[in-house]
């Protein structure tokens, strides 16, 4: 797959160590909801650094990709992309990688999304593309967080996941909760995933993605909960898992 040189048209902070970067990349030609791109990054002695990164935009042809980039202390890449990069800037990427982590509109299935801190990003991708195809097959996300000022795209999956709707959302704040919030601070354990996921009886296909210690337990909790392996998909990152950073 080719390297393509993305052009930044637009930046916007979504908390204070992420940012989302909006590329436009010539002839991109779309993705599915759930990919990721490698984006690569080469100093003037020629040392060049890659990292993938999911996208975080709705399906569909476009010009642009945006994808969010959490930055990480010590980080080779993810500093430069959250603190340097400008407007007009540019890096090299290439993409849309990987089929099994995605999620299409025309299935019947209903959805189940469970995120980790910054493994929200492709879950995103997958409610953005929900809305932007009017589904109607129930699709609900349990979000775990550590606290609100972490939280990625807080105004848009509020709107997004109004109650009533066919998308919902469960936040779980795992240090310290917000006034008002329904529990108080906690990780997520058996019976609260239980709770707030949509049970297996209902056979929903469930995506979950997170740092690697998250992503393991909570996919153990689904199997235990009644949800066929097979039926399971994840996405992770860590010491033993993709790299995002």
């Amino acid at each position: 797959m080719p390297w393509r040189v993305g052009t930044v048209r637009a930046v916007h902070d979504e908390t204070p160590t992420a940012r989302t970067l909006v590329l436009e990349v010539p002839d991109w030609s779309g993705h599915v909801a759930g990919q990721h791109v490698d984006i690569r990054l080469t100093a003037p002695d020629g040392y060049s650094a890659t990292r993938s990164y999911s996208v975080a935009s709705a399906a569909g042809p476009s010009a642009t990709v945006e994808v969010t980039v959490d930055r990480v202390p010590d980080g080779e890449v993810s500093p430069f992309l959250t603190e340097v990069l400008p407007v007009g800037g540019a890096v090299e990427l290439r993409g849309p990688l990987g089929g099994w982590f995605v999620w299409r509109p025309d299935g019947a299935a209903v959805v189940q999304l469970v995120g980790g801190g910054s493994g929200v990003v492709p879950l995103m991708s997958m409610l953005r593309t929900h809305a932007a195809a009017s589904a109607e097959t129930p699709m609900r996300l349990l979000l775990s967080v550590r606290d609100p000022a972490a939280l990625f795209y807080a105004d848009e999956l509020a709107a997004l996941t109004r109650e009533g709707g066919h998308r919902g959302l469960t936040v779980v704040w795992t240090r310290e909760a917000p006034a008002g919030a329904d529990r108080p601070p906690g990780r997520v354990d058996a019976a609260l995933l239980a709770a707030a996921t949509i049970p297996a009886a209902d056979r929903p296909t469930c995506f979950v993605c997170g740092p690697n210690g998250f992503v393991e337990a909570a996919a153990a909790m689904l199997v235990a909960a009644g949800h066929a392996a097979a039926r399971i998909r994840t996405e992770r990152f860590g010491p033993t898992g993709g790299s995002r950073r």
